[in-house]
């Protein structure tokens, strides 16, 4: 297995012990596997010998493991090593965006995601998601460090990932992350951004034809999403739900009018990228916006703008019919934006030559025209069959997956406090089955964390543990985002699920999407940490894999339980059931009952380890506050 880049961080550090600077250097003592609380260590000393451990590991694959497609068995850690890997280390009190004296920085590198790789593994993940590590923008830069969103150029890395002690590049270091992650049988996938670009992208200057254009005029001064009136907003909605994509109502003719066309020609000034239009009007970038639904009330997207996937000039501006729910005169391969296509298709098969990554996750998937995501995904399979796509996507329907993708992002974070949108939501797919795995969990980078609700509140704890033991069980891909073992409630960015008054606690500077931030490693936010009872709950499921994946019409019930409060859920598929039962109170212990046919039987929690009763053709059980329990069912039930 190729460890080069590794071996070469492991001898720059060794060179640093005889002339580095001595600076206070402190890491959670979580990262090493040891309790709660903060170590003091030598930088140099520490990462070497967590990357000896590394490469001194063998990860042994048993017969069943290698005749298993890894992306079935995949358990996810979502990384945004930005801020998963931040830690105030000379506990002043604050994360610098600067170095420290010794070289070393306190914002999340590539060196220090390494390292957290032991960590992740005995979490009991075995694959590695990474929000995007790409260079960033700096027009209408968001926060102090700007979005890993406002991509400026997607063949190169963000240099604040580096460690500037080493004087390696963070693309070196990436290289070294995968060779790491594939010592230790975790798999790397990386998240790419193909629908959105930075508003000072590197593309600009030599293609103004992949970006929308606007007029630099006193009318475009408060330029923003168009304007639908009540009536042509059922009327879009209706035809959107029907699938009817010819003439859809298009904008205003003031608000397309706004839009220059091609070609435009591009100059720089103060820094920034201006443009002069055939006719000589003088132009910019156009930023972006939420696309859909057409009347979205999500602030601006500033720090991006769209590419443009379509040359047709009828269609030359950015609005819900161009950019997301495309109308059907742009499907015409005459229309599509070839040069930009081809850039777009390049992108990911020079990852895997550079960077040997397993995996792709995409961005905005979908506001990708379907036969681009179709040739992304069959370009990247020439060179690995096996490569992984996840598409943001949030229904698992047969049409994504017949564009080759492997899993979706799913519906659930958006149902998780209330019960009785997550049962409408398992009953839906239980009618109409589930075409491919969604991601099992209750929240991602944009939605609220889990306990936002309750912060440093015993109850967010409770709610963890039901909605992770709930996901576990789905036909899913348990997917832990980076601190939710830490019951970090603190929201990365706002959006999705968010209202007004969430956005004027936190803009940009007090968002980590945005600006130097770091989670609770060191105090777990005065809980205690999930780690122990996340490894047992994907042990149970390793057990019951095959039963769990099944995403078959009627393998997905929900029994009824005598108190409302306790969701039970069952799992039937190849002659086997298991059986979930939770208490949704976060607050209150509560007792129920299920019936069966069976009587005067003991079924067995593998939880708690304990043994349950049915007599008189009922299950009685009481839960304590999110206590979730597991039964497989004889086969009789």
């Amino acid at each position: 297995m190729q460890t080069t880049h590794l071996v070469s961080i492991l001898q720059a550090l060794k060179s640093l012990d005889t002339h580095l600077p001595a600076c206070p250097y402190k890491v959670p003592g979580i990262w090493t596997g040891k309790n709660n609380g903060i170590e003091l260590v030598n930088p140099p000393e520490y990462f070497r010998t967590i990357l000896e451990n590394i490469l001194a590991c063998s990860v042994p694959q048993n017969a069943e493991q290698k005749n298993v497609d890894w992306k079935e068995g995949a358990v996810v850690y979502n990384l945004f090593i930005r801020l998963s890997t931040a830690f105030d280390h000379n506990g002043d009190g604050t994360i610098s965006s600067e170095p420290l004296s010794c070289g070393f920085r306190e914002t999340g590198t590539i060196l220090k995601a390494i390292a957290l790789l032991p960590y992740i593994k005995n979490l009991g993940a075995n694959t590695v998601y990474i929000l995007p590590v790409t260079e960033i923008g700096s027009q209408n830069k968001k926060g102090s460090l700007g979005s890993p969103y406002a991509v400026k150029n997607p063949r190169k890395l963000d240099p604040m990932l580096d460690e500037p002690a080493l004087g390696l590049s963070p693309e070196f270091l990436l290289q070294a992350f995968v060779e790491a992650a594939h010592i230790l049988d975790i798999h790397v996938v990386l998240e790419f951004v193909f629908r959105t670009a930075a508003m000072d992208s590197s593309w600009i200057k030599e293609h103004p034809d992949w970006f929308y254009w606007i007029r630099e005029n006193e009318n475009t001064r408060n330029y923003g999403p168009p304007h639908f009136e009540p009536d042509t907003l059922q009327w879009i909605h209706e035809m959107v739900d029907r699938h009817e994509m010819h003439n859809l109502p298009a904008p205003s003719s003031d608000y397309r009018e706004q839009f220059v066309s091609q070609p435009v020609t591009v100059y720089e000034k103060d820094g920034m990228y201006q443009g002069t239009a055939k006719d000589g009007t003088p132009c910019r970038i156009a930023s972006a916006f939420s696309d859909w639904p057409p009347d979205d009330k999500q602030p601006a997207w500033s720090d991006v703008t769209y590419l443009k996937m379509h040359n047709n000039d009828a269609f030359n501006y950015i609005a819900y019919n161009t950019i997301r729910m495309y109308d059907s005169a742009l499907e015409n391969a005459e229309h599509n934006n070839t040069s930009l296509w081809n850039e777009i298709l390049d992108i990911i098969p020079s990852y895997q030559k550079l960077y040997d990554i397993d995996g792709a996750m995409i961005d905005m998937g979908h506001a990708l025209p379907s036969e681009l995501k179709k040739s992304i995904v069959r370009k990247a399979r020439e060179n690995k069959p096996e490569f992984a796509f996840w598409d943001e996507n949030f229904n698992p329907t047969p049409e994504i997956r017949n564009e080759g993708f492997n899993a979706v992002f799913g519906s659930l974070p958006f149902v998780i406090h209330d019960i009785v949108f997550i049962r409408g939501l398992l009953n839906y797919l239980n009618k109409t089955g589930v075409a491919l795995p969604f991601f099992g969990t209750g929240e991602n980078h944009n939605t609220p964390r889990v306990c936002f609700r309750y912060p440093r509140e015993e109850a967010g704890r409770n709610f963890s543990i039901f909605i992770f033991t709930l996901s576990a069980i789905l036909p899913a891909i348990p997917f832990l985002q980076s601190g939710m073992e830490l019951c970090e409630w603190h929201p990365v960015n706002l959006g999705l699920n968010f209202n007004d008054e969430d956005r004027a606690l936190y803009p940009p500077e007090k968002l980590p999407l945005f600006s130097a931030y770091g989670y609770d490693w060191e105090n777990c936010n005065g809980l205690l940490p999930l780690n122990s009872y996340i490894r047992k709950i994907l042990a149970v499921r390793k057990q019951y894999l095959k039963l769990v994946l099944c995403g078959e019409t009627g393998s997905m019930t929900i029994p009824y339980v005598s108190e409302p409060e306790l969701f039970a859920v069952m799992r039937t598929s190849g002659g086997r059931s298991l059986l979930f039962i939770g208490n949704s109170n976060l607050y209150d212990t509560k007792n129920g009952a299920l019936e069966f046919s069976m009587n005067n039987i003991s079924l067995y929690d593998l939880i708690s380890e304990t043994s349950w009763p049915i007599t008189e053709h009922k299950l009685r059980v009481t839960c304590s506050p999110g206590q979730c329990m597991l039964f497989e069912l004889p086969p009789e039930v």
